[in-house]
């Protein structure tokens, strides 16, 4: 399964011809990060009615992200039909019979009365009930298309990301390694530098009482030996690659197990003993600051 980012684009078009007319319509999608799903639709006057499904399909298809989407809808054409203004005929009627009274002038034909200004009027054809939510259902129709698209999208943008997840785990593995071949990691060399730090200890402990002198001591075994840090990078490293086959949003864990990758890190370097394991400590850390980079993106 590969990781899907929470960046993409995508974009998708659909048109349907009712009683009520010629209809065409496109939707654009655009998602970044965001800590949760945030949606914001755009929809053109009088089609708030589709807000609601259209929020229930995106989150049918995507789990984070912030998203954006806008539809954009264009009526080409739509059927007309002819309708007698009644006010203004029953005016022209009225000044026919206030003419004909004072005239010998023959009475107009029925063509000639329809044929006057504002008797007839051509309207477009209203959308029925039923035409209305057959669009509503096309509309949404797209909206998955466009949905699927940014899906397709977010996960080609997320496999480039897995790629570079896969390199920088495997470089922490690599270095966490070379931190427990060091020199200054090994048991012989961690006894011999004890065997120093009591001996310092002991010199100026004239005043420490046991208990105290104790404490020290267990204090600075904690303190010398780096091998407990390093067994649990290569835990996390183990659990890194179970994520990476994980199904379904894995950000939020990678994100919380970056953070222990940090965390040992930093312990590692300081309790570095020579500046051969200090200098994998650091370089350890700029690894792990590139990975969660590219966490972040994750959805």
């Amino acid at each position: 399964m590969s990781l899907a980012s929470m960046t993409g684009f995508a974009r998708a078009e659909g048109n349907l011809e009712t009683g009520g007319g010629a209809w065409r319509w496109s939707w654009e999608l655009k998602s970044v990060n965001g800590k949760n799903l945030e949606l914001r639709l755009r929809l053109p006057n009088g089609h708030d009615w589709l807000e609601g499904d259209a929020r229930k399909l995106v989150q049918s298809h995507i789990k984070r992200g912030s998203v954006y989407g806008l539809l954009t809808l264009t009526r080409e054409s739509g059927a007309t039909e002819l309708r007698v203004n009644e006010e203004a005929l029953a005016q022209v009627v009225a000044a026919l019979k206030l003419i004909g009274g004072k005239t010998d002038a023959a009475a107009p034909r029925l063509d000639g009365i329809l044929g006057m200004r504002g008797v007839l009027e051509s309207a477009e054809s209203e959308e029925t009930p039923e035409e209305k939510k057959a669009r509503g259902a096309a509309i949404l129709k797209t909206l998955d298309q466009a949905m699927k698209g940014l899906v397709k999208a977010r996960q080609e943008e997320g496999a480039k990301i897995e790629a570079m997840i896969v390199d920088q785990v495997g470089q922490v593995e690599k270095l966490s390694a070379e931190a427990d071949k060091c020199a200054s990691a090994r048991p012989e060399a961690i006894r011999i530098r004890m065997k120093e730090q009591i001996e310092e200890i002991m010199g100026m402990g004239k005043g420490l009482s046991e208990e105290r002198l104790h404490q020290e001591l267990a204090i600075l075994a904690t303190k010398s030996d780096v091998r407990e840090e390093i067994d649990r990078l290569g835990a996390h490293v183990s659990a890194a690659r179970d994520l990476l086959t994980t199904t379904g949003p894995v950000g939020r864990k990678f994100d919380f197990l970056a953070q222990e990758f940090n965390r040992e890190a930093n312990t590692v370097c300081s309790k570095s003993g020579d500046i051969e394991l200090t200098q994998i400590g650091l370089e350890m850390k700029s690894v792990i600051d590139q990975l969660r980079e590219q966490i972040q993106n994750l959805e």
